[in-house]
């Protein structure tokens, strides 16, 4: 099979150039000859498990086929899957956004506030519902699939999607012991993905086996995310009841969502803080010092701009 520049695939679907390469396979943007339409295609690398390459590549197009299923604001939608023949790898057809993952987000901006990632959990754990009503679980929600697009949206992509070499840090330890993914495995990713956008590491090192890490960023966040993070699958909050929770959080309330061990946490109005921005380099003079502002920054300003119309006109109890 070609998957060159120019080359076509699934015989409508044009390679015009790679802009993405991960665990699970090369994305390119593409282009839909029949509906005139720019799109991501993602070539999924599939692996041969025990009932053979035949049986993998059906297992992976069922995968597609269910996530052609969900559709949300915040889900980056599938429009197509198939096997392009001339090896066992599965094509993904979506929708395209232009964007950045959040783990390229943090590696240069640096850690979101609470309310930030409170805000960003809403969105995310949206689109986790509207799956897990259809009876579709994500498998491992990660910063690498999370999008923040350049006009200030945030999309989750991957549902439903087996990867053959998920990152250990952001997988449930159920799953990693050999359990199928569930909500309560979802739940248990993005609480380690909101745990490393506000403290900047997994809670539980890199390969999630280390002992817990003690959040010192968190704030009114922390008990969201320690019930997200528990042990036991059952004893997790439900993503509609996160998504509650961490609306609260938005407006400056402490949701009823706090282990019961934890001391009490003051409700306090939220003020939102610039987000961290490091150093660049001075630019010359000129037209470009007008367009100083990189489209990277976008996206939080924008969830700031939000986290201060969800706080005026809430009243808040100090």
């Amino acid at each position: 099979m070609n998957d060159t520049e120019g080359a076509l695939v699934g015989e409508r679907y044009r390679l015009d150039q790679p802009i993405g390469r991960g665990r699970a396979g090369i994305v390119w943007l593409a282009f839909d000859t029949m509906l005139h339409r720019t799109v991501a295609a993602k070539r999924l690398l599939v692996q041969a498990g025990p009932g053979g390459a035949d049986q993998a590549r059906e297992a992976t197009l069922r995968e597609g086929q269910q996530a052609m299923r969900v559709v949300h604001a915040n889900a980056i939608a599938v429009y197509d899957v198939f096997h392009d023949g001339g090896n066992d790898d599965v094509w993904l057809v979506m929708e395209y956004v232009p964007s950045r993952n959040m783990a390229d987000f943090l590696s240069e901006h640096g850690q979101l506030t609470p309310e930030q990632a409170a805000y960003l959990g809403v969105q995310l754990g949206s689109a986790l519902a509207a799956a897990h009503e259809i009876g579709v679980s994500h498998r491992v929600v990660e910063p690498r699939n999370v999008l923040l697009a350049d006009d200030g949206g945030v999309k989750i992509t991957d549902i439903g999607i087996s990867d053959a070499t998920p990152d250990p840090a952001f997988q449930a330890p159920e799953v990693a012991a050999g359990e199928p993914a569930s909500p309560a495995s979802d739940a248990f990713s993005l609480g380690a993905t909101l745990f490393t956008a506000v403290e900047g590491t997994p809670p539980f090192g890199s390969d999630g086996t280390g002992p817990p890490s003690v959040p010192n960023r968190s704030g009114t966040l922390t008990g969201a995310v320690l019930k997200l993070l528990r042990a036991d699958p059952e004893l997790r909050p439900t993503m509609n009841d996160t998504i509650i929770a961490l609306k609260a959080i938005t407006r400056g309330q402490q949701a009823g969502f706090v282990p019961p061990t934890a001391p009490a946490m003051p409700t306090v109005p939220v003020m939102p803080r610039p987000p961290r921005v490091q150093p660049r380099a001075a630019q010359a003079p000129g037209t470009a010092s007008r367009m100083a502002r990189p489209k990277t920054l976008r996206w939080a300003l924008v969830v700031l701009a939000a986290l201060v119309v969800v706080a005026v006109g809430v009243a808040v109890v100090v």
